[in-house]
């Protein structure tokens, strides 16, 4: 890619750092402004057996970003809240790409929403742009 400038690698963490954090799969039910930023949106976020209010920086990173709702995708749960813009978050969106200026391109199961990690070879992973052009094909 020319012109193309990867940001940097960030310092190497250890392994415990890794094994700390609970990363599952939850499925985005509702993606809302939030007032006071021009950058968060509010996704409010289904992992089976309860929900949770989670801000993610995505407003600058695709024109409608309401068009993750029913996405399924990663999140790391087990982060302190934390207050921003007037609004508590609950867990961090496991969200890569856009700080190289690339729209994150997600997967996620398509299939029965399920929280739980499944066996690779009974899930078909697809793209939130793959589902766009497919619509209801996500959960």
């Amino acid at each position: 890619m020319s012109g193309f400038v990867a940001a940097p690698i960030k310092p190497v963490v250890g392994i415990e750092a890794l094994e700390a954090l609970d990363i599952r799969v939850g499925k985005i039910e509702r993606v809302e402004e939030v007032p006071r930023s021009d950058k968060l949106m509010k996704l409010t976020v289904n992992f089976d057996d309860h929900s949770r209010t989670i801000l993610a920086g995505i407003k600058k990173e695709r024109e409608n970003p309401r068009e993750i709702e029913g996405v399924q995708t990663l999140f790391v749960v087990n982060v302190q809240p934390r207050k921003m813009a007037g609004e508590i978050s609950e867990g961090m969106l496991f969200d890569i790409g856009y700080a190289d200026g690339v729209t994150p391109y997600w997967r996620y199961p398509n299939g029965p929403c399920r929280t739980a990690l499944e066996p690779a070879e009974t899930r078909r992973w697809t793209t939130v742009r793959e589902s766009a052009r497919r619509p209801g094909r996500h959960c």
